[in-house]
C-alpha cells in the first residue's frame, strides 16, 4: 500500500527533491497535500501532477489567486491559506508522513501541529528544534510521534547511531562545506555581496540557507539541532569544515572508532531515507566514486572570521529562549543584508547585539519562545533600520 505524503514548503528546495524521489517512487508514495508560499506558477504544476486533496499557500489573495490558475485542469483540491491552513496539510487524518520543509521559524507551529497528531515527521526545518527544542521533543514523546531528521547531516548521524548503544557514544563530529568565503580574511569578508554569498560550491538550496551557509550560521544552527536530535551535550558535538562534501558527518564512540556516512552531495538521499526507513531505497543519482575523487580534506572551522557558529555554540549552552533570539536574529539580518541594507559583517554583528540584550527564560513554554522570537525580530529590525 501506497504511504501517504504531505509536504510543508513543497515549493522550496527540499520539497521539490521530495517530489522528484514521490516520482521515482510512485508505487510506494502519493502525495496527500502540499503546502507553500507564494510560488503559486511552482504550486498549480505540482498540483496538476499530484493531485493532493489539500493544499495551502501563504494568505488568501494567494489562495484565490491558485483556485483561478487551477480552474478548469482537472480536479481541484481544497485551498486552505495562513498558518491555519499549513497546520491543516499537517494533521491531514490520510497522512502518514509529513516532511516539514519550511524555510525559517514559520515551520514550528505545523511542524508541532504534524507532532501532536501522531504523524512520522520527516524534519528539514532545522528552525523548529532550535527554537523550541525541548517542546518538539516532549510531544514527540506524549503524542507518540517519530523524528526522522533530513538534513544531510543529521541524516548522517542518525545511520552512524544504528545498531550502537548511545552510552557509548563519545562525540558527533558536524562537517560543514565552509561555504563559498572560507579562505577570505575578515578584510575581504567585509566586501562581500548577495550574489556572491549565492553562489555554494556545492549544494544547490535555497537563499536564505544559502546565506546561512556562507555564514557558517547553518552549521551552528545544525549543532542546536543535534544537540536535541541525539540528545548530546553541546560540549561533544564539534564542527569539522570539508570542503568537498561528501562526509556527511561522523560519530565516534568510547573505544575510538569513527563510523561516518558518506555520499555525493544530493539531498534526495537523505530525503529518501527518511520516507522509506529502515529500508532504502535505489535513489537515481550518481555513485560515489572514490578513486576519482583521491582525497577527502579538513580543517577547523575559525570563528573569529565566522562568528555566527561561535553565536550557535553560546546561545545553546545559554539554553532556554536564547537559541529562539539567534533564529530570529538571523532571520531578519539575513533578509536585511540579500536587500542590501546591511553588510556581511554586520550579521553576526547584529545578531550578537540582540543576544547581548536578551533576558533568557530557563524553562520556556511555547508560548514564551514565541515571545521571545517577536522581541527578537523587533530588536533586530531596529538594528537594521537606515540611520536618520
Amino acid at each position: 500500500m501506497k504511504k501517504a505524503v504531505s509536504i510543508l514548503g513543497s515549493t522550496g528546495s527540499i520539497g521539490v527533491s521530495t517530489l522528484e524521489v514521490v516520482r521515482q517512487f510512485r508505487d510506494s508514495f502519493r502525495v496527500a497535500a502540499l503546502g507553500c508560499g507564494s510560488n503559486l506558477r511552482l504550486m498549480a504544476e505540482q498540483v496538476r501532477e499530484f493531485q493532493p486533496t489539500v493544499v495551502s499557500v501563504i494568505d488568501e489573495a494567494h489562495a484565490e489567486n491558485l483556485a483561478l490558475m487551477l480552474d478548469g485542469t482537472g480536479p481541484r483540491p481544497e485551498i486552505l491559506f495562513g498558518q491555519a491552513g499549513a497546520c491543516r496539510v499537517a494533521a491531514l487524518e490520510e497522512s502518514e508522513i509529513v516532511v516539514s520543509a519550511m524555510v525559517g521559524a514559520a515551520g514550528l507551529i505545523p511542524t508541532l501541529e504534524a507532532i501532536r497528531f501522531g504523524k512520522l515527521v520527516a524534519l528539514a526545518n532545522k528552525e523548529t528544534m532550535v527554537i523550541a527544542g525541548k517542546i518538539v521533543t516532549d510531544a514527540a514523546g506524549e503524542h507518540g510521534a517519530t523524528i526522522l531528521p533530513v538534513d544531510s547531516e543529521h541524516s548522517a548521524i542518525f545511520q552512524a547511531l544504528q545498531g550502537n548503544h548511545p552510552e557509548n557514544l563519545r562525540r558527533i563530529l558536524l562537517t560543514a562545506s565552509g561555504g563559498p568565503f572560507f579562505a577570505l580574511s575578515r578584510e575581504e569578508l567585509a566586501h562581500v555581496t548577495p550574489e556572491q554569498a549565492l553562489r555554494h560550491p556545492n549544494w544547490s538550496m535555497g537563499r536564505k540557507i544559502t546565506i546561512d551557509s556562507a555564514t557558517l550560521m547553518n552549521k551552528g544552527l545544525e549543532v542546536i539541532e543535534a544537540h536535541w536530535l541525539f540528545g548530546v551535550p553541546v560540549e561533544r558535538i564539534d564542527v569539522h569544515v570539508h570542503p568537498e562534501s561528501i562526509i556527511h558527518s561522523m560519530v565516534e564512540y568510547v573505544d575510538g572508532s569513527v563510523i561516518a556516512q558518506m555520499g555525493i552531495p544530493d539531498m534526495k538521499i537523505p530525503i529518501a531515507y527518511a520516507l522509506a526507513h529502515p529500508h532504502r531505497l535505489p535513489v537515481n543519482s550518481p555513485a560515489l566514486d572514490l578513486f576519482q575523487l583521491q582525497k577527502l580534506t579538513f580543517f577547523p572551522p575559525d570563528m573569529d572570521r565566522f562568528p555566527c557558529l561561535r553565536l550557535a555554540f553560546d546561545s545553546c549552552e545559554a539554553g532556554g529562549t536564547m537559541p529562539a533570539v539567534l533564529n530570529a536574529a538571523n532571520e531578519v539580518a539575513v533578509g536585511a543584508f540579500l536587500d542590501k541594507r546591511i553588510g556581511f559583517l554586520d550579521i553576526a554583528r547584529i545578531i550578537e547585539s540582540v543576544m547581548d540584550e536578551h533576558q533568557v527564560s530557563s524553562e520556556p513554554d511555547l508560548e514564551a519562545v514565541l515571545a521571545a522570537d517577536d522581541w527578537a525580530r523587533r530588536e533586530a529590525a531596529r538594528r537594521c533600520a537606515p540611520r536618520k
